[in-house]
């Protein structure tokens, strides 16, 4: 692959980009490779100056190792002898030029696109594993927990970002298509948008499940309006759109969506019963639920409007995951598989034995109670979680292990102590990738506004010991949930991903050593 400097200059002045570029007569004008990683260089690299931690040595490191044009917001003298394109916007500059290297691979696939607070990577399992049994396997899957660019087992690896950065993002679709894939399902955060991840890129399927206040902090959104705008992108740059009428905002998340989609290609859902008389549209499908215990979920889905008519996917549904909150996310996933041409009996095959790693993984004890390890990780997540154990059985006592992460998420903190205490009897403030922050004042920070008088607390910064603790304490008819890091297998601490075994890992051999 390749792409040349003429071209990069063309694209760029087309979005109003360029600001001024400087072409060297005696350096070669195709780049051959494309990095925003100094240690990532090779013979007639385009390389990206991008980042708050962007330093001048980085691009002389790039030059020195072989590359021939700088992509920056300023001019450096660090790139004399380089050809420079001075742009407005490097974060953008860096997306459109990628989908162009890598030669547009989102027109070889059909994209489905998810949003929310909460249940993105579900939803996005789930979808996946209908559009598999539809397409032979040929699904690709960007998420949260892992990402999937073709069938080899070195095709799956351990997902860095949520929504990858741009340039990485399309070499991966570029992989997926070489691979065979015909269909993409992704998770875009509100950081994609706010980092111009995914500029340009425009979805067949776009979702919004909800939104709540997350994400809030120094290094994120500044407030919730900055928050909820990111979130609305994905609807305006989808050709069709599925959105959670009973989600918060309504009326914002709808108006975004017609701005650019007509509304015949706007599709709504709710749960059977649901009525908002402000509502001015009609909502096209229903969901109810038939049975939800700790063996799975059985719900009923109904086509109520004549254009949800039109897709063969009324009927029952049955789904292996736990809690009556996933309902909402197999609903979504059920009808974005309808709307890429799936029908019912094939749509409940693909989703009854979808799972999730660290997503509401269980462990049954001889004489400890029930022990679930889900990524629970912010109050909305945490408050559905909780009030299904709650009512699921009937009451018991719910010790929580839980940590806020550092640097990131701080508004996510109050609401850790809200839920914990509304639902909790027990929680052990613990240890949850705290970057730069200490672990100790962010425990105490939780801590502080929690009720102590409804949830007793117990600070163990060991994450391993608190679960421990936690499972040792619990007696049968208990409930002990392990929140926040759902299947990660590091701990983020001062810029090092530091090895951890994961949470249901830590679980399983508290367990067998206590049933011995």
């Amino acid at each position: 692959m390749s792409i040349s400097l003429n071209t990069c200059i063309l694209i760029l002045k087309e979005h109003h980009l360029l600001k001024s570029s400087a072409v060297q007569d005696t350096v070669a004008t195709k780049m051959e490779y494309v990095s925003y990683d100094s240690r990532d260089i090779q013979t007639s690299t385009l390389f990206f100056c991008k980042g708050a931690g962007f330093r001048p040595t980085y691009l002389s490191m790039a030059k020195q190792d072989g590359a021939i044009c700088y992509v920056a917001e300023q001019p450096y003298p660090e790139g004399k002898g380089m050809h420079a394109l001075i742009v407005r916007d490097v974060s953008k500059a860096m997306a459109l030029l990628s989908a162009a290297f890598f030669r547009f691979p989102q027109d070889d696939l059909y994209v489905v696109a998810f949003t929310g607070t909460k249940g993105k990577t579900t939803s996005s399992y789930f979808l996946k594993g209908i559009l598999d049994k539809m397409n032979g396997g040929k699904t690709a899957l960007l998420s949260s927990v892992n990402d999937v660019v073709g069938p080899k087992p070195e095709d799956t690896f351990k997902s860095s970002l949520t929504t990858p950065e741009s340039l990485d993002l399309f070499r991966d679709m570029r992989r997926a298509v070489d691979n065979g894939m015909t269909h993409l399902v992704m998770e875009v955060s509100s950081q994609a948008y706010k980092k111009n991840r995914v500029f340009g890129l425009t979805y067949d399927l776009g979702f919004f499940l909800n939104i709540t206040p997350d994400h809030i902090g120094p290094n994120e959104h500044p407030n919730f309006a900055d928050y909820l705008h990111c979130k609305l992108q994905l609807l305006v740059n989808s050709r069709k759109c599925i959105i959670n009428a009973e989600t918060d905002h309504f009326d914002e998340v709808y108006a975004a969506a017609t701005t650019t989609t007509n509304p015949d290609s706007i599709y709504l859902f709710a749960r059977d019963g649901f009525e908002n008389p402000k509502l001015k549209e009609p909502i096209d499908f229903r969901y109810s639920a038939e049975e939800t215990d700790m063996m799975g979920n059985q719900f009923k889905l109904f086509c109520a409007t004549h254009k949800a008519k039109a897709l063969p996917i009324n009927g029952d549904y049955k789904l292996k995951m736990i809690g009556d909150f996933n309902q909402i996310n197999g609903t979504a996933a059920i009808i974005g598989a309808g709307l890429a041409g799936a029908e019912h009996d094939l749509i409940a095959d693909g989703i009854r034995n979808v799972t999730i790693p660290g997503r509401m993984e269980t462990e049954r004890t001889r004489e400890h109670g029930l022990v679930v390890v889900d990524y629970a990780h912010n109050k909305a997540s945490m408050m559905a979680l909780m009030h299904f154990m709650k009512t699921e059985f009937n009451n018991p006592k719910i010790i929580v292990v839980v940590g806020a992460t550092g640097d990131k998420g701080v508004s996510r903190r109050p609401g850790f102590s809200e839920s914990l205490t509304a639902y909790a009897q027990k929680a052990y403030l613990t240890t949850d990738d705290p970057g730069f922050e200490d672990p100790q004042s962010i425990a105490e920070e939780i801590d502080a506004g929690i009720d102590h008088s409804k949830c007793k607390t117990e600070i163990e910064l060991d994450r391993q010991t608190a679960i421990k603790k936690a499972i040792s304490e619990a007696k049968n008819g208990d409930v002990v949930l392990v929140c926040g890091k759902g299947a990660d297998a590091y701990q983020k601490i001062r810029g090092v991903d530091t090895p951890y075994p994961s949470d249901i890992v830590v679980v399983r051999n508290v367990i067998t050593e206590l049933e011995k």
